[in-house]
């Protein structure tokens, strides 16, 4: 195995034993607990990582990179704005029966908890997920809706909408609070985001 394997395999060990103590413990979490899990020390941590928040703020990226891959084999080109909120409500309804979607959720709300605790993790989580949110965005921009073409700046405001509308429903679904919020439902709340008026940003448009 070369030195880069090498590197690769430590790396990908402690995320996995990240993974599962994060999810646990949150801002609780023993570093080293996480590198005994990996059969590793503290030291491959801060040599690979730099610190504890530098191996959340990996972990986050590693969680979301394969999520909106996902996503964007789930809607493909060629679809128009509805047909992709469609497609995309439908793929995030779907995950929600997913055999990880209870620990998906779990480490969810503990990232959460630890933003609240430390505002600097928080600033770097959110740096991160806005980052892999650029592939959403990237996702919209383009498609033709209504006779025109969807802006950067108008998929973003979209991107926002959809995130915060499937968050909440996601949760109510994986709580088993959310009666009746099967695909079409998902794809009905989400369509129903996708108006002239929910694209607009007033206050570029009042400039």
């Amino acid at each position: 195995m070369t030195r880069a394997e090498t590197k690769e395999r430590n790396r990908r060990a402690l995320l996995n034993a990240a993974y599962q103590v994060v999810s646990r413990d949150g801002y609780r979490a023993k570093l080293d607990e996480i590198a005994e899990r990996a059969d590793l020390t503290t030291g491959a941590i801060y040599s690979l990582f730099g610190s504890k928040d530098g191996l959340v703020v990996a972990l986050v990226a590693d969680y979301l990179r394969p999520y909106y891959e996902e996503i964007e084999q789930a809607v493909p080109g060629g679809l128009d704005l509805i047909e992709a909120v469609d497609a995309f409500a439908r793929h995030y309804r779907r995950s929600c029966d997913a055999p990880d979607a209870r620990s998906a959720l779990s480490l969810q709300v503990t990232l959460l908890d630890m933003a609240l605790h430390d505002p600097d993790l928080g600033a770097q989580l959110a740096t991160s997920i806005r980052s892999q949110e650029n592939h959403l965005i990237a996702l919209f921009t383009g498609r033709s809706h209504n006779g025109s073409i969807v802006s950067s700046h108008q998929a973003q405001r979209l991107a926002t909408a959809l995130r915060a509308l499937f968050v909440g429903l996601s949760q109510g679904v994986i709580l088993g609070i959310a009666h009746g919020a099967d695909e079409q439902y998902f794809a009905d709340t989400a369509r129903a985001l996708v108006s002239e008026r929910s694209l607009i940003d007033h206050d570029m448009d009042a400039s």
